[in-house]
């Protein structure tokens, strides 16, 4: 199936079809903010922005920027063919755990090794994302994590019709 018609790009905005496959991995000094159970769990301005072709980028947070203690190793483990093995991350919040709420790469490969000790969270499974305050759209299909704001414009994978991208 070939690829679908980008969204028009507006003004200070990118389209995920002019993004890189293989993904690029590069820092961002964006404020990054997680909130689960009520709290805030992790903030940064530190987080390392993932882009692919058709998604929606990924924000990983510095495991130092996670708030002690929240999260605990899940189950199950998922492969990517340029990042590697991911590891995935419950979080415990005031004794209630939050199950798959991220995933990181505790061995990345060669090219990403700037991720190893960083978090990506999945939006959908949260209470709240924001990006310098502006909060995160999830990306559809449970199986992605990208971060939808206002300046980021698709189509995206994940979405119905995707399924061949």
């Amino acid at each position: 199936m070939p690829a679908p018609r980008p969204d028009p790009v507006g003004h200070g905005q990118e389209s995920v079809w002019d993004y890189p496959r293989p993904p690029s991995a590069e820092g961002t000094g964006r404020r990054v903010e997680i909130v689960l159970g009520g709290r805030v769990v992790a903030r940064t301005d530190r987080a390392v922005r993932v882009c692919e072709t058709s998604h929606p980028p990924v924000y990983y947070v510095p495991s130092e920027d996670v708030v002690a203690g929240v999260l605990q190793r899940g189950e199950g483990a998922s492969w990517c063919e340029w990042k590697g093995t991911a590891t995935y991350w419950d979080a415990v919040v005031d004794g209630e755990r939050h199950r798959s709420v991220g995933w990181s790469y505790e061995r990345p490969t060669a090219g990403y090794e700037h991720l190893r000790g960083a978090v990506a969270f999945y939006p959908s499974r949260v209470d709240s994302a924001t990006v310098d305050g502006e909060p995160v759209r999830a990306q559809a299909g449970d199986f992605y994590g990208g971060w939808i704001t206002a300046d980021v414009v698709g189509p995206f994978k994940g979405e119905p019709g995707s399924r061949g991208w």
